[in-house]
């Protein structure tokens, strides 16, 4: 159980998912606004021209800040998921650096032909050149 949790986590704070479903939110976010812009704009804009209805200044007053009001709620939902992200991705950065150990070296620099070869050989297989001798 604990290793299908573990790999649960893994997937769901994968970058693919985390940005999936932001969008997702963002998404559903921003369909408030096209609402409201739609409502309070063009649709009075609309029934004005054709005549089918007259507006006091209080009612244009109050389409404005219903819209106002929908970009003000998408702004602050961006504005606290932003905030939510890059605190996530500063936990994730914190578990893996406490994770990552450098790891031993595996090969050097023969002096002669500076060629890679393994840390083990005593002789350059490139330039076959004697790198150190063995201790018997």
């Amino acid at each position: 159980m604990r290793k299908f949790l573990a790999e649960f986590k893994a997937f769901a704070l994968r970058g693919n998912v985390m940005d999936m479903a932001i969008g997702m939110i963002i998404g559903g976010s921003f369909t408030s606004i096209v609402t409201s812009l739609t409502d309070n704009c063009i649709n009075p804009i609309l029934n004005f021209a054709t005549g089918a209805a007259t507006y006091s200044l209080s009612d244009v007053a109050g389409f404005a800040s219903t819209f106002v009001s929908a970009v003000v709620n998408f702004v602050i939902m961006a504005f606290i998921l932003f905030c939510m992200l890059k605190i996530m991705n500063r936990a994730l950065e914190l578990g893996k650096k406490k994770d990552e150990t450098p790891a031993a070296p595996t090969t050097k620099i023969c002096p002669f032909c500076k060629s890679e070869i393994s840390i083990d050989a005593v002789r350059c297989p490139h330039c076959t050149s004697v790198l150190e001798e063995k201790n018997a």
